[in-house]
């Protein structure tokens, strides 16, 4: 075996090590806009979502108490059988109205109680590769302290002049 390398060039050192920090940069990105969409999409159901289908089920409910009065109306001034049956439709539809938000309402306090138990798997996952990229920059420095050593070593075991050849394999049987 030889005593010495025969280093030609740390080019793909440098290429390695180049990727490697982009791919650190945006892996980065990646992980904080992930973090970022879990934080809002939290919120988003526990605020937004409750507050839009709470202030619903009141509208709705207004709506309802409307078409119950109205119905009440109708039954005491007039026996128009049209005016009742419409009046009695509005009633239904509000009913039905108020029943899909509170369908909504307690699918959004499912979601709620699901939501931090099927996130928090994927977020722990996140934060491990996350610890993982912290390390990355050692790596990246490591391998600018290989390159630097391999070109100093390549500087001064190559003769001035001399072209880097590689070395001869033995001839007929020989071993080194």
């Amino acid at each position: 075996m030889a005593n010495q390398a025969n280093i030609t060039s740390t080019e793909a050192l440098e290429s390695f090590r180049a990727c490697l920090i982009v791919f650190l940069t945006k892996a980065r990105r990646a992980l904080d806009e992930v973090s970022e969409e879990v934080r809002r999409t939290r919120h988003w159901l526990q605020n937004d979502q409750r507050t839009h289908w709470e202030g619903e089920l009141r509208r709705r409910k207004k709506k309802l108490e409307q078409a119950e009065q109205e119905l009440m109306s109708a039954r005491l001034s007039t026996h128009q059988e049209a005016t009742m049956m419409a009046r009695q439709m509005a009633v239904v539809k509000a009913q039905r109205d108020i029943g899909e938000v509170e369908g909504k309402l307690r699918k959004l306090k499912s979601w709620n109680q699901n939501y931090d138990s099927s996130a928090d798997p994927l977020v722990k996952q996140m934060e491990r590769l996350r610890q993982l990229l912290n390390d990355l920059p050692k790596a990246i420095a490591y391998l600018a302290a290989a390159q630097k050593t391999l070109d100093a070593y390549a500087e001064r075991s190559a003769p001035v002049g001399a072209p880097m050849t590689a070395p001869s394999l033995p001839e007929s049987g020989e071993q080194p």
